[in-house]
């Protein structure tokens, strides 16, 4: 038997390198789940899951999701199921609602998150095609809206149950891997449409970007992200070890806490407001926490997403519903 063509064997490559990676060894023997819209990523990545699956002994679920925003998004979905079960995989089509909440984009998203990890077969991974395409345009978004180191470090390879083995491969491979397998996909109208801020970075920005820099713009922005994971990963495990330190009975030590690195300081504070239950804190947010603990002069304390608002009171932090007031101290 002649080997595989070489785009074949690196979108396999990938996805077995990542899931043989130590990371993912709690969900080895559990079945696989695909998330499939029918384009040359996904269907690339079921090709290649379905042939490490046969490997390994494993079931592999393919998941289309409908997000009905299309005429014709039906047959676009059984289509994408028919080539699912032609690759060895079983194949469900989840129609979704899409509601207008944060833009079109940002709620379709959510809807497709929601329905994927309601319907994956339990203890298993999802599978999603994003390459490294796509994570050089998360860390241009990131780098646009000010979002922050989080933001700029891009998306995970594995954060369970999504795992994402094509970060390291160019789109152009994952089509080559198609035509090569004899896999038709689908092109989204949606990913021309220079409404979507997306398609405007993949289009215009990026392509000004690889010329103004001579090439190698997509590599170097994943590589960034890369390395932004790794530095970001060391210092949520420092704060991690602080807030043990200053935390106790669900209230900050404001006093101790002042002594930490600003950096780690706002960590500790972020992690455990959203323990709290605070949804959405921004960097505003955040910075105004910070001042209760860096640059205490008496103030009262900042109104939060989700009514609540930090208080200090008797050197401690202290988040509570907005309308109930602790002397101040």
């Amino acid at each position: 038997m002649p080997p595989p063509e070489p785009a074949v064997s690196a979108v396999r490559s990938a996805v077995r390198r990542l899931l043989g990676s130590a990371e993912a060894a709690p969900f080895r023997g559990a079945p696989l789940a695909v998330a499939c819209s029918g384009g040359a990523d996904s269907l690339a990545l079921a090709a290649a899951a379905s042939h490490a699956a046969r490997r390994e002994g494993v079931a592999v679920h393919g998941l289309v999701v409908d997000h009905g925003l299309q005429a014709g998004s039906a047959g676009v979905a059984a289509r994408a199921a028919d080539q699912l079960r032609e690759l060895g995989c079983s194949a469900r089509v989840i129609a979704v609602e899409v509601g207008r909440g944060g833009g079109l984009e940002a709620a379709a998203r959510r809807a497709r998150y929601a329905a994927l990890r309601a319907e994956r077969p339990p203890g298993s991974l999802v599978l999603l095609g994003h390459t490294l395409d796509d994570q050089a345009e998360t860390v241009l978004l990131g780098l646009g809206r000010g979002s922050g180191a989080r933001s700029i470090a891009g998306m995970r390879p594995l954060d369970p149950p999504w795992a994402r083995p094509f970060l390291g491969v160019r789109r152009a491979t994952t089509e080559a891997a198609c035509a090569a397998l004899g896999l038709v996909p689908w092109q989204d109208p949606h990913n021309s449409d220079a409404r979507f801020t997306r398609v405007r970075l993949r289009t215009e920005v990026l392509p000004l970007l690889e010329e103004v820099l001579q090439g190698g713009v997509r590599e170097a922005l994943a590589r960034t992200a890369r390395q932004l994971r790794e530095d970001a990963d060391a210092l949520d495990e420092l704060a991690a070890e602080v807030r043990e330190r200053v935390e106790s009975g669900g209230a900050l030590d404001a006093l101790a806490l002042r002594e930490v690195p600003g950096s780690l300081r706002r960590r500790v504070l972020r992690a455990w407001l959203l323990a709290r239950g605070v949804p959405e804190i921004t960097d505003e947010h955040l910075r105004a926490a910070d001042a209760l603990v860096a640059d205490w002069r008496g103030q009262g304390g900042p109104a939060l997403p989700g009514d609540f608002v930090l208080r200090r009171a008797h050197g401690t932090l202290q988040v509570e519903a907005a309308g109930r007031k602790p002397p101040d101290g």
